[in-house]
């Protein structure tokens, strides 16, 4: 499972670092280029849902599998290098993720029901680090390799040893006479606002996420910085989101109510952003460490209410397709409104006032889903919300 979070993020990050010389060599508009960095967050809107579906077709384990071929064959088209090849490989690359993450809090909860928190934080921590050897190695690889296609296909080898690792070290599926009972369909789940608070949270944080992983270092190039100290920077906060992933959840078990943890790792988030774009450059090292730390364990946390919220495996997946299949698709609308307003030469004030705007919904969306209320079944089957005190 660490070994799978670990390519959940390289495919996304790697590629910001390189969109200047990729927009030069493929003549690619300012609107392409915008579009190539949401498609990604946009397909794991669109697939995540496809997960619970895969899953009681296939098994959850083979699932995955087909997930992380998917992600293999999406980064060695976008090797191919033309902007229909981009987009093609980079649409696989969504959809393969979307589907992996979906299934991952459903099989933490399954294997692990009782530490399923703390896990959730472990793989997090391998995902973030991902997503900082991502950014990090993207413009050394691509001066190695002669060019960036090279450097984009080169993680595809690391998705091909997880699915190899997968295959053989995986859980073995049960008999379905022993998989527990159906806990309502997703329509009863749309139903419930717990689900809709869970899933806008997933969504504005992440869609924080993706303006990172997309847009940062073409904002920090525009501030004045190279294209190797943008990427170096961008490489060393998603670094610091190992710290706060990991520490997130443990953290969280210190009292039954998360808010305060949330509301304080958003506030970072919002100070980071703003002392990078906006802030003197002698302050660029704090942003950069507020910014990791905030992203790291709002994203922890999100992805740890879902298993906090569900009282069982099976709502955990429910819950997990619908938040970050709902969630991401909201999210991909953050990188394209910065790519628009960049199109429209708008300036990075107003950018950072667009951040510190989906900052705030994030927060009004913590102070709902950080309650401590979970998801069950009664006796009869039907879905409702207990409150614990």
């Amino acid at each position: 499972m660490i070994l799978v979070g670990l390519n959940l993020r390289p495919a996304l990050s790697s590629l910001a670092p390189l969109l200047p010389r990729v927009q030069a060599e493929t003549d690619l508009t300012a609107a392409g280029i915008g579009a190539l960095t949401t498609l990604p967050v946009l397909c794991l809107g669109l697939f995540a849902p496809l997960a619970p579906w895969l899953s009681r077709r296939l098994g959850p384990e083979r699932t995955l599998s087909l997930a992380l071929l998917v992600l293999a064959l999406g980064l060695g088209l976008r090797g191919l290098a033309t902007p229909s090849w981009l987009f093609a490989g980079t649409l696989l690359v969504g959809a393969g993720i979307g589907v992996a993450g979906s299934l991952l809090p459903a099989l933490v909860k399954r294997e692990l029901p009782k530490g399923a928190d703390l896990m959730t934080g472990v793989y997090t921590m391998a995902l973030c680090l991902g997503g900082a050897l991502g950014a990090g190695l993207s413009i050394p690889l691509a001066n190695t390799f002669g060019g960036w296609p090279l450097a984009l296909v080169a993680w595809a080898g690391l998705a091909l040893a997880a699915l190899v690792a997968w295959l053989v070290l995986m859980p073995q599926p049960g008999s379905p006479a022993v998989r527990p009972p159906r806990t309502g369909n997703t329509r009863d789940l749309l139903r419930q606002p717990l689900a809709w608070q869970v899933m806008i949270l997933m969504g504005s944080q992440s869609s924080l996420a993706y303006i990172v992983f997309g847009w940062l270092p073409t904002l920090l190039i525009d501030r004045g910085y190279d294209e190797a100290e943008a990427g170096w920077m961008m490489a060393a906060s998603v670094m610091v989101q190992l710290i706060s992933a990991l520490a997130a959840p443990w953290l969280a078990r210190l009292g039954r109510d998360q808010r305060p943890a949330l509301l304080l790792l958003l506030l970072m988030v919002a100070s980071g952003l703003t002392l990078l774009l906006l802030g003197p450059e002698d302050w660029r090292w704090v942003g950069v460490t507020l910014l990791g730390l905030g992203q790291g364990g709002s994203f922890s946390l999100a992805l740890t209410l879902i298993v906090l919220r569900t009282a069982d495996s099976r709502l955990a997946g429910k819950l997990s397709g619908l938040a970050q299949g709902g969630g991401y698709t909201l999210a991909a609308l953050g990188p394209l409104a910065v790519g628009m307003m960049l199109e429209f030469e708008l300036g990075l004030l107003t950018i950072n006032l667009l951040l510190l705007g989906i900052v705030m919904v994030a927060a009004i969306f913590a102070l709902l889903a950080g309650r401590n209320r979970r998801l069950e079944t009664d006796t009869e089957g039907r879905l409702l919300i207990r409150d614990y005190r």
